[in-house]
């Protein structure tokens, strides 16, 4: 059976859809078709012990964010549980899913290990001119959960919405250098509200409505507590949740809303 979860709602609207699916013996090139199929950028597989895997169009990932915040909120509302145990590329996580209305479910979950360095100067090239944000170098890091992706900030939600990246060339960038994409971001106010876009050709997905695994990134890059907002540009607006812990560990997550 296939459930499509709206994943990080804002205000009870939009996010990103995610289709979820009971593990089957599926083939993998079958498992690529099902995002399409169900007007998603990413598809869940669950299985019976807890073990998940994510597709996008062009293959398997070693994690979603948003995929994992979908798959919390159908084990809630299957269980009637709110925490629940999960297991991602050989890593296992508890994640929890509490209901807040109908169908709808508060989540957070822990990523696992961020690591964080600089990008140098011949990466912030490379993607800025693919991006089209030709100046934007202060700041731009390389951030690492699962695989690395750099994170460039710019100057407001103007610079932000206007930007027109070139695809194609973004693509051959982030092959080049190994990245899953670029997450290009907003300054946080004082209250740690942003707005951010996440641009991931490579992996079949030109951007992304959500995305919670660079959102915790960012958390993890600044120190601080975040609410960012993504998926204006694609009229699906979206809120990410990322909120420090004790030692080094954050939790991401959002609402997520079941079908009605």
């Amino acid at each position: 059976m296939l459930t499509v979860v709206h994943a990080c709602l804002r205000d009870g609207r939009g996010g990103s859809p995610t289709a979820v699916l009971d593990e089957s013996p599926m083939p993998d090139a079958e498992r690529r078709l099902v995002p399409g199929r169900a007007g998603a950028s990413h598809a869940v597989f669950l299985a019976a012990d807890g073990g998940v895997r994510f597709f996008t169009a062009e293959g398997e990932l070693p994690a979603c964010g948003h995929g994992t915040v979908a798959a919390l909120a159908v084990l809630a509302h299957r269980t009637g549980r709110p925490e629940h145990l999960l297991r991602v590329s050989g890593r296992t996580f508890w994640g929890r899913a509490h209901a807040v209305r109908e169908k709808v479910f508060d989540v957070a979950f822990d990523p696992g290990p961020i690591t964080v360095r600089p990008a140098d100067e011949s990466e912030i090239s490379e993607i800025s001119q693919a991006i089209g944000v030709g100046g934007a170098t202060t700041g731009a890091c390389v951030a690492t959960l699962g695989r690395p992706r750099m994170l460039l900030p710019v100057a407001d939600r103007d610079v932000l919405a206007g930007m027109t990246p070139d695809l194609e060339m973004l693509r051959a960038a982030t092959d080049r250098l190994g990245f899953l994409g670029c997450y290009v971001y907003t300054v946080p106010d004082v209250g740690g509200r942003a707005a951010a876009r996440m641009f991931a050709p490579s992996i079949g997905v030109p951007e992304d409505i959500a995305n919670a695994n660079s959102t915790a990134c960012l958390a993890a890059h600044l120190g601080i507590d975040l609410r960012v907002d993504m998926g204006d540009s694609l009229g699906s607006p979206a809120t990410v949740t990322a909120v420090q812990q004790p030692g080094d560990g954050v939790l991401v997550g959002g609402e997520a809303a079941l079908p009605p």
